[in-house]
C-alpha cells in the first residue's frame, strides 16, 4: 500500500472556499494535516453582496473533525489581508489556491466595462494581489506551492464569456512565468482547468450534470500537485469526473516563405497555407528560449541562401 500523503505543518490559503471546489480544498487538506485559511467574502455569484456565513461554515466543518481553520472574508484583490491571517494565525504561509471567482456572462456585444472588469479584478488581478502578497514569504522559507485556476472557456473559448475566458487564460500566463521565476526557490505554480458542479457551474450546465460532476473528483489533483515531493511546475491540466489530462501547445513545423530573391508577400502565404497549418510531425516548444530558437535558425537559413543562392530549376 502506497505511503498517504501528508501536509501537517503546511498552512494553506484557499480563496473561494465557503462553497464548492475551494469548499473541498479546504476540507481536503484540512483532514491531511493542513493548517488551512478559508477565504471567502460571502457575495453572489456575480460579485455582489458579502456574508461571513459560507467561511465560518466551512472553518466550522473543519473544526469538527479535529482540524486546524481560520476564516477570512476579505475580497481577493486585498491579497496582503489574506496572507496577513495565515502569518497570525499560523506564522507561514506554504501554498495557495486561487479558486475564487464569480460570473458576468454576456455575449460579446452587450458586455459593459463593469462586466469585463470585475471579471478581471476577481480572477486575475485577485490571484496577482493575493500571490504577490505570499511571494516573499515562500522565497525566504524555499518552499511554496501555487495552484491557478484557469477554464476551459479559457482554453477553448465559450459563447458568452469573452472577459471570462480572457481573465481565465490570462492566469495561464500568469502561472507560467511564476513558475519560471519561483523554480530555483522551490516554488512551484500549476494551473487547473476543472470541470465540477457548484454555483457557477449550474447557470450553464443542466442539474444532472451538475450532481454527477463532483468537487471532490477534482481535488486529489490539486493536493498532489501541492504536496513537497511533487516536482511537477508549469503544467496546465484539465480535471473533472475522476479523469485527468495534462496539456502542452504545438506547432505546426511552419514554411520559410522569404527566400534569396524570392519576397514574402501575402500571395505567398496564400499559396503555402495549407503547409502552413499542417500538423504532421508537429512540434512541442517547452520555452521562449525554444520558441525563438526556430526564428534564430529561420534567420540563418536565409541568410546563407542569400549569400550562395541555390540556381533556380
Amino acid at each position: 500500500m502506497s505511503v498517504p500523503l501528508s501536509f501537517d505543518g503546511k498552512v494553506v490559503l484557499v480563496t473561494g472556499a465557503g462553497g464548492g471546489l475551494g469548499r473541498e480544498y479546504a476540507l481536503a487538506f484540512a483532514e491531511r494535516g493542513a493548517s488551512v485559511v478559508v477565504n471567502d467574502l460571502g457575495g453572489d455569484i456575480k460579485g455582489g453582496g458579502k456574508s461571513s456565513a459560507a467561511a465560518d461554515k466551512v472553518v466550522e466543518e473543519i473544526k469538527a473533525k479535529g482540524g486546524k481553520a481560520v476564516a477570512n472574508y476579505d475580497s481577493v484583490e486585498e491579497g496582503e489581508k489574506l496572507i496577513q491571517t495565515a502569518l497570525d494565525a499560523f506564522g507561514r504561509i506554504d501554498v495557495v489556491i486561487n479558486n475564487a471567482g464569480i460570473l458576468r456572462d454576456r455575449s460579446f456585444g452587450r458586455t459593459s466595462d463593469l462586466d469585463w472588469d470585475l471579471i478581471h479584478r476577481v480572477h486575475l488581478r485577485g490571484s496577482f494581489q493575493v500571490t504577490r502578497a505570499a511571494w516573499e514569504h515562500m522565497k525566504k522559507q524555499k518552499f511554496g506551492r501555487i495552484i491557478m485556476t484557469s477554464s476551459a472557456a479559457g482554453i477553448y473559448g465559450n459563447f458568452g464569456q469573452a472577459n471570462y475566458s480572457a481573465a481565465k487564460l490570462g492566469m495561464l500566463g500568469l502561472s507560467n512565468t511564476l513558475a519560471i521565476e519561483g523554480q530555483k526557490y522551490n516554488i512551484h505554480c500549476n494551473t487547473i482547468a476543472p470541470t465540477a458542479g457548484s454555483r457557477l457551474t449550474q447557470t450553464v450546465m443542466p442539474p444532472d450534470l451538475v450532481e454527477s460532476l463532483k468537487a471532490e473528483y477534482v481535488a486529489p489533483l490539486v493536493l498532489w500537485l501541492c504536496h513537497s515531493d511533487c516536482q511537477e511546475n508549469g503544467g496546465l491540466f484539465e480535471v473533472g469526473a475522476g479523469w485527468i489530462g495534462k496539456l502542452r501547445w504545438e506547432r505546426t513545423q511552419g514554411v520559410i516563405l522569404r527566400r534569396a530573391a524570392e519576397p514574402m508577400s501575402p500571395e505567398s502565404v496564400r499559396d503555402k497555407w495549407e503547409q502552413i497549418c499542417d500538423f504532421t510531425d508537429a512540434t512541442k516548444p517547452a520555452s521562449i528560449q525554444e520558441s525563438l530558437q526556430t526564428l534564430v535558425d529561420v534567420l540563418s537559413r536565409v541568410e546563407s541562401e542569400n549569400r550562395d543562392p541555390s540556381p533556380k530549376l
